[in-house]
């Protein structure tokens, strides 16, 4: 549910007023601004004038990387998504003007229902074995659909550049370590050197989520295991649908891997019943039919995007970008995240890695 704006990231909302005129039409009425206050990247605000309501997306503020931003690509692909992907939510609007709220953004439809954020089930739910089970069995079918969508039939064929895809990663998120750096923590130079001596080769080319995970997709209030929406596409583009894979697994913690990896978790994984990361991996590979042969791999690069990105945030927060209080302690999440990477590669597997002393 949303909460009041951030004071850093208000905007004045009757600047909407002719913007929405145009992509809303018959809403009439005051506009109320609310924000959704859990994500750390884009800014998400729920829109509502009259009996309309809309999601708005806009980049955060005193990005650095652009791309890493760009409102009208995340737009282009939910647009060409609609039709052969039912889980995709539906684009409205695009404004190119940053002069209304400082920035451009798009508008696209409120799709309710429960986002895990946690390990901590939704009010009046009950987190069985059989349910986390079928719950996390859901998750990866629903990537594999994703994956299984035909992207130039869609008018994707020149989203992304498939070939080179797996290098570029590895080369583009090191360089975007060393501009956002701000400690040392050596086991992240340490994997993005291991990652660039143990590149495999591509799988070929999907459209892949890039961020896919379970506080970004949306479930039935009245089915958990039933993804009725996946959100938050700035990442999406057209490259190996093992990278995607392997973003699931570095947000996948295990049973057995250390408490400082469980303390923040990001969905119920390490539950009794849900599949384990080695799970998520042979039942992928039942559903596309595609080998995964270099699982640690993409799990040891999926930890080092991560504590990338997090580093990224907690950049702009000692900058003064933004006063979020969740930002302050990031730091400590980029070492615990780089750690498992270190552990990961030691151990020379993606399980059992709580026992690497």
């Amino acid at each position: 549910m949303p909460d009041e704006v951030r004071e850093e990231e208000r905007f004045d909302a009757e600047r909407l007023r002719p913007f929405l005129a145009d992509a809303v039409p018959g809403a009439s009425g005051p506009i109320e601004v609310l924000q959704f206050r859990k994500g750390h990247s884009n800014l998400t605000y729920l829109i509502r004038i009259g009996d309309s309501e809309a999601v708005l997306r806009r980049a955060p503020f005193g990005v650095q990387v652009k791309s890493a931003h760009d409102m009208r690509r995340e737009f282009t692909i939910l647009s060409a998504l609609q039709g052969v992907y039912a889980k995709a939510p539906r684009p409205i609007a695009f404004c190119d003007d940053e002069s209304v709220i400082g920035a451009r953004f798009y508008l696209m439809e409120r799709v309710r229902g429960v986002v895990v954020r946690n390990s901590a089930p939704p009010p009046g739910v009950q987190f069985t074995p059989e349910l986390l089970r079928a719950t996390s069995t859901a998750l990866v079918d629903n990537l594999a659909e994703l994956h299984a969508v035909d992207f130039a039939r869609a008018g994707l064929g020149s989203v992304g550049r498939p070939d080179g895809y797996v290098a570029r990663q590895v080369t583009g998120w090191t360089e975007r370590y060393a501009k956002a750096k701000t400690d040392e923590v050596p086991e992240i130079e340490a994997a993005a050197a291991w990652l660039a001596r143990n590149l495999p080769k591509e799988s070929g080319a999907a459209v892949i989520h890039n961020d896919y995970k379970y506080d970004n997709v949306v479930l039935d209030p009245g089915d958990l295991s039933r993804v009725v929406a996946v959100l938050d596409w700035e990442m999406a583009t057209v490259g190996d649908p093992l990278m995607d894979l392997g973003t699931l697994l570095g947000y996948w913690s295990d049973p057995d891997d250390l408490e400082e990896m469980r303390a923040r978790p990001y969905g119920p994984t390490f539950l009794p019943g849900s599949l384990s990361r080695t799970g998520l991996v042979r039942r992928y590979e039942e559903r596309t039919g595609r080998a995964v042969g270099a699982a640690l791999f993409y799990y040891v690069f999926a930890l080092f995007k991560i504590a990338v990105i997090v580093q990224q945030i907690y950049k702009r927060y000692v900058e003064g970008h933004t006063h979020d209080p969740r930002f302050a302690a990031l730091m400590g999440w980029v070492r615990v995240v780089a750690s498992q990477a270190s552990r990961a590669m030691e151990c020379g597997r993606i399980d059992r890695l709580g026992r690497i002393q």
